[in-house]
């Protein structure tokens, strides 16, 4: 292992629960009609309120942190995931610290662990209309030695693919990329740039979603219209048309409409503002706590939908926000993943999170993914290699007193 030198409408989009796995049956005759009901434990309800709090908390920051005019994406469940299993490997105030930023209320990591697990499960085969995915992995170093009871347990409960590299080898980075675009369905490509001399770790989560609209838009009525953008300016952009009821709450200054997918299980929720450059108006009201009495006050209305067709990218490093957000220990020297290996100490270089949508006429594929970087502080020393295979010079010395007895030079071992 080499040494270390050491989106006149404004969409906000919150996909609900992208974590099962399944496949789409065209011939869904006997399929529900209606979303079904998934019981919940009491962990796995605390469990979701802090996924939920902790998602708005850092879409808010990553959104305060890029120009309004940029398209914003993140899935706060693939980070979710990325650092549940990170916190595994931590202890004491990095553990704390990583589920303070998390928002954990009330949960120890083994009952974290295993909610994450059951109600994975109970969404697997919620909807078979929806094709979603979730994968996890752990990569180590080939020389990076690991307690098995950490890969133990990100494998019973993240079903974790368990992966090696060479930070030596230069198509490491290729091979990882490939895993992620592979379990993304393509979407989410050429994540990983490099990897830091000091990498010995990387754990990565990544979602696919590809959800049907309950009504599909009628491609021959999408036209072209304007787009009113934060600078004033407009764009037309290819906009569908449709006439149908959906469930809608009108609040102040927005309105907060939900589009199913699938039987509706799935929904896309949009909260748009009433005025064309309202959006940081309403942004501090959008919270888990509205967003539940939005849903509890949504009633059926006739719409008169016209809603953009969008796809794009968007890629961000958490390392800062992830910071602020509690967990500043666990990116510096002091960090404590003893969890992880008890033979070195170790430290998250970056959180890097990348992610895709394309909305159109059919539904909604998207994709995400989230990898840790888990990296030394420093390294063990190493077996020193001595050749005196070339000029030198020696001392002979009395070791109490120091005293020099003899002092030479070898240039030649051969030379009488």
């Amino acid at each position: 292992m080499k040494k270390s030198k050491v989106f006149r409408i404004l969409v906000f989009i919150i996909i609900i629960f992208p974590v099962s796995l399944s496949s789409c049956n065209k011939d869904d005759d006997n399929l529900p009609k209606e979303a079904v009901p998934i019981i919940l434990t009491q962990d796995q309800v605390a469990l979701i309120g802090s996924g939920n709090s902790f998602a708005f908390d850092i879409f808010k920051r990553v959104l305060s942190g890029t120009p309004g005019s940029n398209n914003v994406m993140i899935s706060p469940l693939s980070i979710s995931y990325a650092l549940s299993m990170t916190v595994n490997g931590a202890d004491g105030s990095t553990r704390d610290s990583i589920l303070k930023a998390l928002r954990v209320n009330g949960l120890s990591v083994d009952a974290l662990n295993k909610s994450y697990k059951s109600l994975t499960e109970a969404l697997l085969s919620v909807d078979k209309r929806v094709l979603m995915s979730i994968a996890n992995s752990v990569w180590t170093e080939n020389n990076f030695i690991i307690r098995q009871a950490f890969i133990n347990i990100l494998t019973e409960y993240y079903k974790a693919d368990s992966k090696s590299f060479d930070i030596d080898d230069p198509t490491a980075p290729d091979k990882i990329n490939a895993w992620i675009s592979d379990k993304t369905n393509g979407l989410i490509k050429n994540m990983v740039d490099k990897l830091s001399d000091n990498d010995v770790m990387l754990l990565i989560n990544a979602i696919y979603f590809k959800g049907k609209w309950s009504s599909e838009f009628d491609k021959s009525k999408t036209t072209q219209m304007p787009f009113y953008k934060n600078s004033g300016l407009s764009a037309d952009v290819p906009m569908m048309k449709q006439e149908k009821e959906y469930k809608v709450f009108r609040g102040s200054g927005f309105i907060f409409a939900e589009f199913p997918y699938g039987q509706g299980n799935f929904v896309m929720d949009v909260i748009v503002p009433d005025d064309n450059n309202g959006l940081q108006n309403i942004l501090p009201s959008v919270t888990d706590s509205n967003l539940t009495t939005w849903v509890s006050q949504l009633s059926n209305t006739k719409v008169d939908l016209s809603f953009p067709k969008f796809k794009y990218g968007f890629k961000i490093k958490l390392k800062d926000i992830l910071s602020d957000m509690g967990m500043s220990i666990a990116f510096h020297d002091g960090a404590d993943f003893s969890n992880i290996s008890d033979q070195f100490d170790l430290l998250i270089n970056e959180v890097t999170h990348q992610s895709f949508i394309e909305t159109n006429e059919e539904g909604t594929e998207a994709a995400a993914a989230t990898v840790v970087e888990i990296g030394v502080t420093s390294f063990p020393p190493s077996l020193l290699v001595l050749k005196l295979d070339h000029p030198f010079l020696y001392i002979i010395r009395e070791t109490t007193t120091n005293s020099i007895i003899f002092m030479g030079r070898v240039s030649d071992p051969l030379m009488n």
